[in-house]
């Protein structure tokens, strides 16, 4: 599927099944009469491929070694990024950031097969602020590795491409809370 195709079939499926009406209260604590939940789409067997693809066509011309986020909302893009990758012979791992360092085992913070010299995408579902973002960035560097960029799947065009901005990282989204919501 080209590019182009695989952008527009996702934008569908999102429009779809991920524009969720009514009031909702945002992680950030914002209020809005609507709701995007990627999820419904990140965990879906035809939209998890889709999501995939769409973020690995982003990549295509960065220097990637690897993707992280901040679990939970990242952790299905991670792991369709990641499998898609491997379909296609290309060698990127996956990693999910935990919000704490885990009190038991061996106290990680990242899960994944961490190795020195990785660059890594932090990627997300939907951003409105970036905060779960810039924190998985953190976390990154604190480990060693180097952050090519912040990507979201959606940008709810509240502040996060700004946030994101100051705090020295590039920003893309796939896709635009416009884009989606007809406005």
């Amino acid at each position: 599927m080209s590019p182009a195709a695989t952008s527009q079939k996702l934008r569908g499926l999102l429009r779809r099944e991920a524009v969720l009406r009514g009031d909702f209260v945002l992680s950030s604590g914002q209020h809005s009469d609507y709701y995007l939940d990627a999820r419904l789409v990140t965990l879906s067997s035809a939209g998890a491929w889709l999501v995939g693809q769409a973020f690995l066509e982003r990549f295509h011309d960065h220097e990637v070694s690897g993707v992280a986020g901040l679990a939970i909302g990242a952790d299905p893009i991670v792991a369709a990024i990641a499998t898609c990758a491997g379909s296609l012979g290309r060698h990127l791992d996956g990693f999910i950031v935990r919000k704490e360092r885990k009190e038991h085992g061996a106290g990680r913070r990242i899960e994944g097969p961490w190795r020195d010299g990785l660059r890594i995408a932090i990627v997300d579902d939907t951003l409105t602020t970036g905060a779960s973002s810039l924190e998985a960035a953190r976390a990154v560097e604190e480990a060693g590795a180097s952050i090519e960029g912040v990507y979201a799947l959606i940008d709810r065009e509240q502040g996060a491409r700004a946030a994101i901005e100051a705090a020295g990282y590039s920003f893309a989204s796939l896709f635009t809370a416009s884009e989606l919501l007809d406005r």
